[in-house]
This record gives C-alpha cells, sequence and structure tokens, in this order.
C-alpha cells in the first residue's frame, strides 16, 4: 500500500466523521436527558447523598413569560441534615442548564 492511498483513506475518514456529526446534531440538538440527569446528580451529591432521582426523557416547553424552550424535567430527592428533601427541575434540553429548581 503506498503512502499516498493510505492519507487519502485517513482524509476520506475524517471527512465522512464530521459529516456523520453535524447531520447527527441536526436531527437530536438536545443533550441526552440521561447526560443531563448524570449533571445535576453530580451538583447535588456535592452536599449530601442522593436517595433517588428521575427524568423525564421526552422535553416538554418551559415558559418564563418572554420566551418558551425545550426542558426535561425530573427531581431528586436526598437526606440533608436529616430530613427527606424532594426536589423538581427543568432543564435546559440544548445546554442541559437547570432553569427552574424547586423544593417539594
Amino acid at each position: 500500500m503506498k503512502l499516498r492511498d493510505f492519507l487519502i483513506g485517513v482524509a476520506t475518514g475524517l471527512a465522512a466523521a464530521v459529516i456523520v456529526k453535524e447531520a447527527s446534531e441536526k436531527v437530536s440538538p438536545y443533550v441526552p436527558a440521561g447526560q443531563v440527569l448524570e449533571n445535576i446528580k453530580k451538583e447535588f451529591k456535592k452536599d449530601s447523598p442522593i436517595d433517588g432521582s428521575w427524568i423525564f426523557m421526552k422535553t416538554d416547553n418551559f415558559s418564563n413569560g418572554i420566551m418558551t424552550i425545550p426542558v426535561y424535567r425530573g427531581g431528586i430527592s436526598r437526606m440533608h441534615e436529616g430530613e427527606m428533601q424532594t426536589f423538581e427541575f427543568a432543564a435546559d434540553a440544548r445546554s442541559g442548564v437547570v432553569v427552574e429548581l424547586q423544593e417539594v
């Protein structure tokens, strides 16, 4: 195999990878729900252990009165200073940033 043929193959593979990546982002521009939940759990674990967590895999619309964005809704429960705390959250589906957090 000639070096030239090898380099052409590598360049073709890289170009195909870039095209597939761009196409997949256009098909699903959202961060995976599981990854969003893991990031939120990681932040909660800094304060105290988590007893349970959940997230809806399907997006929902969230409006703050000015704009509407797609969000994942979910919740976290934990023991904090001897009391059970339960939180519900809404996280931006595009970035994973929590846009609403309330204790229930």
